[in-house]
């Protein structure tokens, strides 16, 4: 199975450039791109046409209803999105997002027909007093534990796991502990779920000259990336360097 390389464009992309970055990329690579909310209906027609997977940075909970602001995951499926974006360590800290909420958005997501990818990781007091790996445990059991009949055999589930203190650092967590949580991940996730679609990336200060670094271990199946998805010459190089794994 190839890599899978996810594209989380932030809000660092207008409409416009949006749409030009997407071209490039549909020429040189398949991926999925989640882009910001009001350049969804543009890239749309584009990733039909690309093969590209189109996602979403977020959804909410319910599809309908008095929630000001917010966006049903049915409408970004009926959009033409594939992906959902869900519990992104920005989400929980600028809007305090807790671990019940991104698991009631991962169960919307399935429910809608998308694929969620989970975000999950430890902040940088948890890594140093040891809880690391406890954190990003009960960050999977609040979102995927009682899926139960929520879930379908041909359904996946994305898990991106991001420590907190290398997203937008340039402090990339090194490879050997990296492999070490993605071993403790997937041994948790086979206790709490039944299906065998899942696959497991990693994130976080993820560019074009660290990214073999983390796919060529096995238990890596790709990387979320941010910032560096954003600038063409340095995506391009990255998305390059993946093919080859």
């Amino acid at each position: 199975m190839s890599k899978l390389i996810v594209a989380n464009w932030k809000m660092y992309l207008s409409p416009k450039d949006s749409v030009e970055l997407f071209g490039a990329v549909a020429k040189k690579s398949k991926t999925v791109i989640c882009s910001s909310f009001i350049a969804l209906n543009q890239l749309s027609a584009l990733a039909k046409k690309s093969g590209i997977g189109l996602g979403a940075q977020d959804c909410f909970w319910d599809n309908r209803g008095a929630y000001t602001g917010e966006v049903s995951p049915l409408d970004l499926k009926d959009l033409g999105c594939e992906y959902v974006i869900v519990g992104h360590s920005e989400r929980r800290n600028y809007f305090k997002e807790t671990d019940k909420m991104v698991g009631k958005k991962v169960k919307a997501a399935l429910v809608a027909g998308l694929t969620p990818i989970l975000c999950v990781g430890e902040n940088e007091s948890e890594r140093k007093k040891g809880k690391a790996s406890a954190r990003v445990e009960e960050q999977l059991e609040y979102a995927l534990d009682g899926l139960g009949k929520k879930l379908r055999a041909e359904q996946w589930i994305i898990i991106a796991y991001e420590p907190v203190w290398a997203i937008g650092t340039g402090n990339a967590c090194d490879p050997e502990t990296a492999v070490k949580m993605h071993q403790m991940i997937k041994e948790k996730i086979a206790k709490l779920i039944s299906v065998k679609n899942v696959r497991v990336l990693y994130g976080g200060s993820v560019d074009d000259k660290n990214i073999a670094s983390y796919l060529k271990n096995t238990e890596i199946d790709g990387a979320l990336v941010g910032g560096a998805s954003t600038k063409k010459d340095v995506f391009m190089s990255l998305l390059a360097v993946a093919a080859k794994f």
